[in-house]
């Protein structure tokens, strides 16, 4: 993932100032802390299929061992090696102990014909299978994000001239919809939006700039919608080296665009999947919806008796959705939001963790059910009739309170017991503080760092990584993958954090990603609601 070359200049290198910077603090912890902040179950269980397999070639081992050595002592003589007839007789001396073996234990014997070595074996591998079977892990085999081909992109200055182009009253063929001021506003807002000067819009609304009048009709949204799913659902199945009739489950979330049929039976046609496929089609949900599209699809997979794998699709489609009246709570969308979209393949079968990229460990979801949290984000029209998504000045605030409720539920999840404990303290200090001594004491807000490596923000604006960064006390490298995304990609909806994941991956170098490390995914959707996971690097 590259940087934009034209906006270098005016951003700066983020990277650079992560290190340069006097404000940057290193973070070190002790070695003896890092061990301690580990999650042993989740290492043990990560790693018990690969031990079952191994265990059950040992029990193999020991009991062809047990019936070598007891036919030479009744034989009296070695055994040929590699002959047939030797195979034949091993194979028979097996079946003939095992079913003594269960003829033993239905007629509840004393008698044990099986050496300790091989029961204690037998053992170890029953009580693994229990804990594996409790564990149900979630494996992420890969994703995929879209990259927009060259004549998609545009800089500010050309997302200007494409509102004066915009040409779309019929009565009034030559009128533009913005007035002078609210293009003004606009340019305002790209220039402090943190978006850089090489970000994607679709075909439909950049022809604008060549004179033609935009394209929003369905067939316009629809190509777009398919340029995007078809490009990223490939390319995440070639990588987790799978094929389209091996997916059991399919869910994809885009808020705005829902059309019939469905973009799931766009997708279903398009790779020829399996007619008894699960496809779920998720609208409405907003910014936060890509992690409940991998919550549903992990919780559906785990109803399968023996497993299967899941493909979970992002994106936004911006073609129908540009808003074109005047009224600036509806304007933020039209300098914020890109294309762009990401497909992930997740697995529930055990043996598919050799080769997985993470191990999904946590996913907390929060719903705001008070009014203000509802009207926030609304889709509606304006005093014009114009249809568009209407941001409040409640916004802020709102996000704040539910995520502080998301990250609550998910502290006791990740914080090692020290961090617990002083929130618990400082809650007790609270209540009692003012009536014994007087004085008013705040709840201690907890290191996240001491529980999570990296943090991938949704990428919302460059206002809301600033106030995460400074309320969650990160350092300059952990909203790093947060700015580069909006920098290079804008704000492309519920897929904005796996462009993040993705720039963690390849391009970070000041906090480069190794195994064991946790990742934090956190985003925010209209309703209002917060959503966050966690995944453990394999």
């Amino acid at each position: 993932m590259k940087k934009s070359s034209s906006v270098a200049s005016d951003m700066g290198s983020v990277s650079s100032t992560a290190t340069d910077s006097p404000e940057y603090r290193s973070y070190r912890v002790r070695k003896s802390k890092t061990i301690g902040m580990i999650n042993w179950t989740h290492v043990f269980t990560t790693y018990i299929p690969h031990m079952t397999v191994i265990g059950i070639g040992v029990l193999i081992a020991l009991i062809c061992k047990q019936v070598v050595t007891e036919l030479v002592d009744t034989n009296g003589q070695p055994l040929s090696p590699f002959s047939p007839q030797t195979l034949i007789t091993i194979v028979s001396a097996i079946h003939g102990l095992v079913m003594r073996q269960v003829d033993s234990i239905l007629s509840l014997r004393k008698e044990a014909l099986f050496s300790p070595a091989v029961e204690t074996c037998f053992l170890v591998l029953v009580i693994m299978a229990i804990i594996l079977k409790m564990d149900n892990p979630t494996y992420l085999l890969s994703f995929a994000t879209f990259k927009a081909p060259q004549e998609w992109k545009v800089s500010h200055e050309q997302i200007i001239e494409m509102m004066k182009n915009y040409k779309c009253f019929d009565d009034e063929p030559d009128k533009a919809p913005f007035t002078q001021e609210s293009l003004d506003f606009m340019a305002r807002l790209l220039a402090r939006s943190g978006t850089g000067q090489s970000t994607a819009w679709p075909p439909g609304i950049v022809q604008t700039l060549e004179g033609k009048r935009p394209d929003r009709s369905i067939d316009g949204s629809r190509k777009e919608a398919e340029i995007i799913l078809f490009d990223i659902v490939e390319n995440a199945l070639k990588k987790a080296k799978l094929e389209p009739k091996d997916i059991d489950v399919l869910v994809i979330n885009c808020s705005l665009f829902s059309p019939t049929p469905s973009l799931c039976a766009a997708v279903i046609t398009k790779f020829q999947m399996r007619p008894d496929i699960f496809s779920y089609n998720l609208s409405g949900m907003g910014c936060g919806a890509s992690l409940l599209a991998l919550d549903l699809a992990k919780n559906m997979l785990q109803r399968r008796k023996f497993g299967g794998r899941a493909l979970v699709v992002s994106t936004e489609i911006i073609t129908p959705n540009l808003y074109t009246g005047n009224e600036r709570a509806f304007l933020l969308q039209n300098t914020l939001f890109r294309c762009g979209g990401a497909a992930m393949v997740i697995s529930n079968k055990w043996m598919d963790g050799s080769r997985a990229w993470f191990k999904l460990l946590h996913t907390i979801r929060v719903q705001n059910n008070s009014e203000d949290g509802y009207q926030c984000v609304f889709e509606c029209e304006d005093s014009e009739g114009y249809r568009g998504v209407r941001l409040s000045k409640e916004i802020v605030k709102v996000a704040g309170k539910t995520m502080e409720k998301n990250l609550t539920m998910l502290g006791p999840l990740v914080l090692p017991w020290s961090e617990q404990a002083k929130v618990a303290f400082s809650i007790v200090k609270k209540i009692f503080g003012k009536k014994v001594l007087g004085k008013k004491f705040g709840v201690y807000v907890p290191d996240f760092k001491r529980g999570v490596d990296h943090f991938c923000i949704h990428a919302g604006g460059r206002a809301v990584i600033d106030g995460i960064e400074k309320n969650m006390k990160l350092e300059k490298y952990h909203t790093e993958p947060s700015r580069m995304a909006l920098l290079n990609y804008g704000n492309t909806s519920s897929s904005s954090i796996w462009y993040e994941l993705e720039y963690i991956m390849e391009e970070q170098k000041n906090n480069p990603l190794r195994k064991g490390d946790r990742v934090l995914q956190v985003a925010f959707g209209s309703g209002f609601k917060c959503t966050s996971g966690v995944w453990l690097r394999l």
